[in-house]
């Protein structure tokens, strides 16, 4: 555009353009802010992340299951009967941990993990309890093996499946040491 002295204006171009594409960037984070809650709708919004240990195929309405589960007002048989469902081919007195994702719509979702490393341990060794005095006192023995068998069992869990069977076993002789048994290659009577 000339203006009355012959020079050329460029400003109200220049300012057109700016308005152009600031509406252009304005539309655009509109729509990607509508997006990204549309997005977060979607999710599902989680109030509790509850830990149990329960025996397998007896999971019951009273403690400790009850009153985890009514605090959250989750439907506590349905979660008996979906338990003992999955849980129903392991032997009854199995200790069982449940990770059970509570969310804000009363709805769950669990996740059922192998025994406990103490408990496979002191059932291999054929204990009730371990040693008071770890480290001081040895009160029984297992093989490498049962820590090999242990370890396989313990690498289905969802937090294991990606660590090496090696370091498995690593972590297994630690418990074992911690808790007063010995691993040994071959039992000696």
């Amino acid at each position: 555009v000339l203006s009355e002295h012959g020079v050329c204006r460029t400003e109200y171009y220049f300012e057109f353009e700016v308005s152009i594409v600031y509406s252009l960037c304005l539309s655009l984070s509109l729509s990607i802010s509508v997006f990204s809650v549309s997005l977060a709708m979607a999710e599902r919004q989680v109030s509790a992340l509850i830990r149990l240990t329960v025996m397998a195929g007896q999971a019951k309405a009273v403690a400790p299951v009850g009153p985890a589960l009514g605090q959250h007002r989750l439907n506590i048989m349905a979660f008996c009967k979906d338990f003992n469902a999955r849980t129903q081919h392991i032997k009854p007195d199995v200790p069982m941990s449940v990770i059970i994702t509570a969310y804000k719509d009363n709805s769950f979702e669990f996740t059922v993990k192998s025994p406990t490393v103490s408990y496979f341990l002191k059932k291999a060794a054929g204990l009730q309890l371990a040693s008071r005095k770890p480290g001081h006192q040895l009160v029984g023995q297992v093989t490498m093996k049962h820590v090999f068998e242990i370890a396989k069992i313990k690498q289905s869990d969802p937090l294991a499946h990606y660590l090496s069977l090696e370091a498995i076993c690593k972590s297994i002789m630690g418990t074992a040491r911690s808790m007063g048994i010995e691993v040994v290659k071959v039992l000696q009577k």
